[in-house]
């Protein structure tokens, strides 16, 4: 198929979870805090976002103790998050080298090969996805994901913003933080495809709070059945809405001073 994005944006509850997601990244954008302070929200985003991605990494700390907190996976995360900013112009043309370097940044202090594909077929496993592709099938695939990052689709960006997250969640192809790695790549997409060009919407704390859906929905993804494929893209959508009730809180904890 030409487009199979199209395809996937036109599964049953798809557009209308997607028309939703898009009407409350809307709403948020019109909020008048953003006219001078949007910088300062994204920043806060940005920080909620890098704590929400730890915690699905199996580390949850409380935002307030972020700053004092030493572990690898949560200085991981807060690195990610803080170079996402100057990625966002390669990720279009030089995605495979933007993974590679949010692998380098996630993964820094865990192990010591940074930013390399696995050679094994083993891979850590935080939320109990099950076995992971052979390295070949991982190469080809993550192939396959380039192409679609590259390409001409006419799907919305939050259906390549989900796809690009459960691919590299369920190939976890660097064999460690393929997680964080996922996670950002998802609000890398959501942000350079036009969805939330300022990346104010905390999609990651969106994920966090849709508890057990997070994995239960990654694995029906993994049954590559089109119902299976929907719920995966619909739950993204959810997390989207979640994640800009989180910027709204932002926003308006901001203008009360």
């Amino acid at each position: 198929m030409s487009d199979p994005l199209a395809v996937i944006a036109e599964l049953p509850g798809v557009p209308d979870a997607v028309t939703d997601a898009r009407k409350a990244v809307d709403r948020l954008y019109r909020h008048r805090v953003l006219r001078r302070k949007s910088p300062e929200v994204s920043a806060r985003s940005a920080l909620r976002g890098a704590r929400a991605s730890a915690a699905l990494e199996g580390v949850d700390v409380p935002l307030e103790a972020i700053p004092e907190v030493t572990d690898p996976v949560v200085q991981g995360a807060l690195r990610v998050s803080a170079e996402l900013g100057r990625l966002g112009p390669t990720w279009r043309t030089a995605p495979r080298q933007v993974m590679a370097r949010l692998h380098t940044l996630a993964a820094a202090g865990l192990v010591e090969n940074l930013g390399r594909p696995r050679t094994t077929a083993d891979a850590p496993d935080p939320l109990g996805l099950g076995g992971v592709p052979g390295p070949e099938e991982t190469v080809a695939r993550v192939d396959g994901l380039v192409g679609l990052v590259t390409g001409d689709s006419k799907a919305p960006a939050l259906v390549l913003a989900a796809i690009v997250h459960a691919e590299l969640a369920v190939l976890r192809p660097f064999g460690s933080a393929d997680g964080v790695v996922a996670r950002a790549a998802e609000r890398l997409t959501l942000v350079e495809f036009g969805l939330d060009p300022k990346s104010l919407v905390a999609v990651e704390v969106g994920h966090v709070e849709l508890g057990p859906a997070y994995a239960e929905s990654l694995k029906a993804y993994l049954s590559g059945t089109p119902e299976g494929v929907a719920t995966w893209v619909r739950h993204c959508a959810s997390a989207v809405t979640l994640g800009v009730r989180e910027a709204t809180a932002i926003c308006e904890a901001m203008q009360r001073g």
